[in-house]
This record gives structure tokens, sequence and C-alpha cells, in this order.
């Protein structure tokens, strides 16, 4: 069964993963996951980092001409912001003399939300920062690629996996209807929030501009539908195998 496990920052050098279980034999596209990785980077209501990061998966083991050879998998995406940041993240203890980026305040106050708090008290940190850069959007980006390998391997099987936004604020689907798995794969790429139903979507977009307008952040709920399952994929036993 598949494993993964990810590191890296926000603003460090690099997100990494390695995958665990994926077997020999599997023919890698690799558009298929950059473009993958170019579609969490859309949608209405991204953050500015969206538009600095250009993330393609470099593959460091795991794979030789194409193909999967069994052996963990290993994954780097660099980070392009990098570069503005290596005074305030670098790994030495003290930066190099012709390191980039600029010094940056130490960080005292926590985000609402996240786990700044929990991870301050936990370490015992006096910069915020040492828990924000990990426990970042940012790091999704590992798991998406993840995921795009775990698709290409469910296509061998026959299954396909679809999503769509199914509330953000007050703006929602009632819950009466039922979005069907053809609904959602046919939401074109062009829509802005991947919801069926486009004056749905005008709403969410407003509630968006609404809460942001206002300094503040909303919740919303999407679902993932899978199509063509085999029966006995996965196992009961544990969340992990």
């Amino acid at each position: 069964m598949l494993r993964f496990l990810t590191a890296g920052e926000s603003h460090g050098q690099a997100l990494v993963t390695i995958i665990e279980g994926v077997p020999a034999g599997l023919v890698i596209d690799f558009d298929a996951i950059t473009a993958q990785l170019k579609r969490r980077q859309t949608g209405y209501g991204r953050g500015r980092r969206m538009a600095i990061e250009s993330d393609r998966a470099q593959f460091l083991s795991g794979v030789r001409h194409g193909q999967t050879t069994g052996a963990p998998i290993a994954l780097l995406i660099p980070n392009k912001d990098w570069e503005n940041w290596q005074k305030k993240m670098g790994v030495a203890a003290e930066p190099p003399a012709d390191a980039g980026g600029v010094e940056r305040p130490v960080v005292t106050r926590p985000r609402p939300g996240h786990a700044d708090l929990a991870g301050v008290v936990k370490y015992g940190h006096d910069d915020i920062r040492n828990v924000l850069e990990r426990a970042s959007a940012r790091e999704t980006a590992a798991r998406v690629a993840v995921g795009a390998i775990a698709r290409q391997l469910l296509a061998q099987v026959g299954t396909e996996i679809v999503s769509h936004v199914f509330s953000i604020g007050s703006a929602a689907i009632p819950d009466h209807l039922a979005v069907t798995f053809d609904e959602a794969r046919a939401i074109g790429e062009e829509s802005a929030l991947h919801c069926v139903d486009a004056d749905l979507e005008r709403q969410m977009i407003a509630e968006i501009d609404k809460a942001r307008d206002a300094g503040d952040t909303m919740g919303g709920g999407f679902e993932v539908i899978a199509h063509g399952v085999p029966p006995g994929l996965g196992r009961h036993v544990q969340w992990d195998c």
C-alpha cells in the first residue's frame, strides 16, 4: 500500500516527498503531474504566492527510463521564492555574506485557524516562523505530486477521480441536490472555482470578495468522487495500509 512523507518549508529551498509502495513497471506521465501542480495554482481568490512559483516535480529516485522500479520514489519541487528568503531561511547558523534576500522580523502573532499557537507551545519557539513555514498551504504542492502519481496508478485498474466545490461561506448547493460523477467531470478547466452551477459559482466569488474586503477568512467544502473503484482496494485494518 502507498505511503508518503513530505518535508520542506514554504520559503525554504524546496519541498521534498518520498513515496513508498508504487509497484514496478508503472509508466509515468510527467506532463500529467505538472498539469496537476499547475491546476493547484488556479482558482479564484488564490494567494499571491501562486503567481510566483512554476511548479515542476523533479524525480530523484524510483523511476528509470520513464518507468517505476518498485523502489521508493523521491520527488523534489524547488521553491522559486527561495532566492528572496535565503537570509531568513538559511540552514547554516549564519547566512553567507552573498546570501540573497532580506532580513525579516521575528513573527510573534499567531494566525487564527492555523497550527501556529499549538506549534509554538509544543516546541517552545520564540519565532512563530519555525511553525508557519511548515504549516503552510505551500506544503500541499508535494501532496498534489503524490496524488498525481496515485491517479496514474489507479487509472491502470480503470478508476477515475473527479471533484467539485459545493460550498464557500453561505453559498452552497442545497443538501438534497446530489452532484453526479458525470456532472463533476464535465466542469471546464476555465471554471474559477470548479463548481457545477455557474450562478452559484458567482455567489461564491462574491463571498470571497466580501471576506477579503473585510480582512477575514471563511470555510468551504468540496467533494471527491471516485468511479470504477475495484472491490477490495485498500485495507480496513489501518489508515495507512
